[in-house]
């Protein structure tokens, strides 16, 4: 069986309020829920386990029944950091289980399912895979003095979600100690040795995490 976890464990302060980003409005429905029809456009069949903190629960249970929000998925508790919250949405998720699971950041809810099932594929394969984007503008290294350097774009990627991996395999990767240099799930499966097969993703699987953010949000949810 496949599964995906969605984390969503944003306490909003970069969108300067006091709602979770994951739960504001686009277009008259939250970002989480939006995000959530995504995958289940995506499989019917498919597994969501949904990561939320345990004192955002409450609202979102309320937000459901205001909504009438009856999509099927299973809540896990939300850890001290987005590592540990994969961890505890993975528990969920029989030892002995074979199949795919993909790791998703709540707040992309314009991800294509053509997009997700490229991932899902792919990992069937290769075990570990991870959608990416080009950089479409100049890019400049500034860490080794202050004027700074332009840099190939060619040679770099923009990576998003979801990464998609095989069940074991990412159990395996979250069953070590968490480190700092873990930025997102990719990264602690290479820390294992896993090698990483990128797959093209979509320019519209946007993070949400600014205002601005917010009115590109608006925009792609009228069309």
């Amino acid at each position: 069986m496949d599964y995906v976890i969605i984390v969503a464990g944003g306490k909003g302060l970069r969108m300067g309020g006091e709602i979770p980003k994951q739960f504001l409005p686009v277009n008259g429905k939250p970002v989480l829920m939006r995000t959530i029809e995504r995958f289940r456009d995506y499989s019917p069949k498919l597994g969501i386990i949904l990561v939320l903190p345990k004192t955002q629960q409450e609202y979102w249970c309320n937000l459901c029944l205001e909504h009438a929000f009856q999509a099927a998925y299973t809540i896990a508790d939300g850890g001290e950091t987005r590592f540990h919250s994969v961890r505890n949405g993975l528990s969920l998720i029989p030892d002995g289980e074979c199949g795919v699971v993909g790791v998703h950041d709540g707040v992309r809810p314009f991800v294509s399912t053509e997009v997700i099932g490229r991932c899902y594929e792919a990992a069937r394969k290769s075990g570990a895979v991870i959608p990416v984007t080009p950089v479409v503008e100049t890019l400049r290294y500034v860490g080794d003095s202050e004027a700074g350097r332009n840099v190939a774009r060619s040679d770099y990627r923009l990576v998003q979600t979801p990464q998609a991996f095989d069940i074991q395999l990412l159990k395996k990767a979250y069953g070590q100690e968490y480190s700092e240099a873990f930025t997102d799930d990719a990264s602690v499966a290479e820390s294992i040795g896993v090698s990483v097969t990128m797959v093209d993703g979509n320019r519209e699987n946007i993070k949400i995490t600014t205002p601005f953010d917010m009115t590109v949000a608006e925009a792609l949810a009228e069309e």
